[in-house]
């Protein structure tokens, strides 16, 4: 039998945070200021999110027993990544509130299951096929042609778990690649641009959307976002309320993120969608100083069953990443008027790793 659903803890609560690196370490300050204690289970000791809290479990997520004691000590569960065990997800959602639910999880952990619930909501999305052996690969590229994309189900992030099929690729090397595990391929988008819709739904259903933000990768990690994004207003309303529909048929409590592409029609603009993440969201970073409820204040607003807070732009913003040896010239960024800098604890600034953040703002919130 689940848990009651609390309609609004109070400052002095216990927040519980399943996983420890920077996304938690974030969410955790921000409950701070709202009067929310927070407890992080995450398996590594050097986890960044034990620096700004007062108690954390070193253990596992298969580790039940410590699960159990986790959930006796906190009133609600949050996570700061999508890939909790579902069975880890399963045990606490039996014993305490879990925000967002297990359902969103399941959803979103499946690219095809995730492709497939976007597409029966009726909402754009590209055109993909399930990939279960090299034979349906044959046939899915066959269908959807070259380039496209073969994807890994579950676990890929920043670009990993999967290859782009292109005109003379072998697609048994392809396969290979992604290590014959579940896949699928999807077809060729021919966007202009990347955006995302960072949005929040509170225990009681309300709806906040932060203004579209636009997104640069460079090497499949994102760089930098850009806020508001050159969009059109017709389009930034599609990807809004898409996003409102997906929080909805979730029934989805807490931040999310969509990620979108930007395709031009003519003069015409119009959005398909990439993926959701079931959390606080890289993307979102600009709202620290950038907006007025940060992404982070406002995802412990929704699943402690606070009112959300004002989603309005404080002026044009943008956010970059500190990946690697870039967090080394924190001393120039500090420096620098009007640069906002977020470090995130971590000790070893490798390659491809994202060490910190940089927000500079501009110009009113017009």
């Amino acid at each position: 039998m689940s848990p009651p659903v609390p309609i609004g803890l109070a400052p002095g609560a216990m927040l519980g945070i399943l996983g420890g690196g920077q996304l938690a370490r974030m969410m955790a300050l921000a409950a701070a200021d709202l009067g929310i204690r927070c407890h992080i289970f995450a398996p590594e000791a050097d986890s960044p999110a034990f620096d700004v809290t007062a108690r954390h479990t070193i253990a596992d997520y298969d580790d039940e027993a410590a699960l159990a004691a986790f959930a006796g000590a906190v009133d609600v569960v949050t996570y700061e990544f999508e890939n909790v065990p579902a069975a880890t997800a399963a045990f606490l959602a039996g014993r305490i509130p879990l925000h967002p639910g297990a359902r969103a999880l399941a959803v979103t952990q499946d690219r095809l299951s995730e492709k497939s619930f976007i597409a029966n909501l009726g909402l754009p999305v590209a055109p993909f096929r399930a990939v279960d052996s090299l034979a349906d690969l044959e046939a899915a590229v066959a269908a959807l042609g070259r380039p496209s994309v073969l994807k890994t189900r579950r676990f890929g992030y920043d670009g990993k778990g999967q290859v782009k099929i292109a005109p003379g690729s072998d697609l048994g090397e392809a396969h290979e690649a992604i290590g014959r595990f579940p896949a699928i391929l999807e077809g060729f988008v021919p966007f202009v641009r990347e955006v995302s819709v960072v949005a929040a739904r509170g225990l009681d259903g309300a709806f906040a959307a932060f203004d579209v933000c636009e997104n640069e990768h460079r090497d499949h990690i994102l760089a930098f976002t850009h806020v508001p994004a050159n969009l059109s207003a017709g389009a930034s309303d599609a990807a809004i309320d898409a996003a409102r529909r997906i929080g909805e048929a979730l029934g989805y409590v807490g931040v999310f993120a969509v990620e979108m592409f930007v395709l031009e029609e003519g003069e015409a603009e119009r959005i398909v969608i990439n993926e959701i993440a079931p959390r606080v969201h890289n993307s979102g970073h600009w709202t620290s100083e950038g907006a007025q409820t940060s992404q982070f204040h406002q995802h412990v607003r929704a699943v402690c069953g606070f009112p959300l807070g004002s989603t309005a732009r404080r002026g044009h913003v943008e956010m970059e990443n500190l990946i690697g040896d870039a967090a080394l010239h924190w001393r120039e960024i500090l420096a620098e008027p009007g640069a906002h800098l977020h470090l995130y604890g971590k000790r070893d600034a490798r390659p491809g790793r994202k060490m910190g953040h940089v927000t500079r703002i501009t110009g009113d919130g017009v």
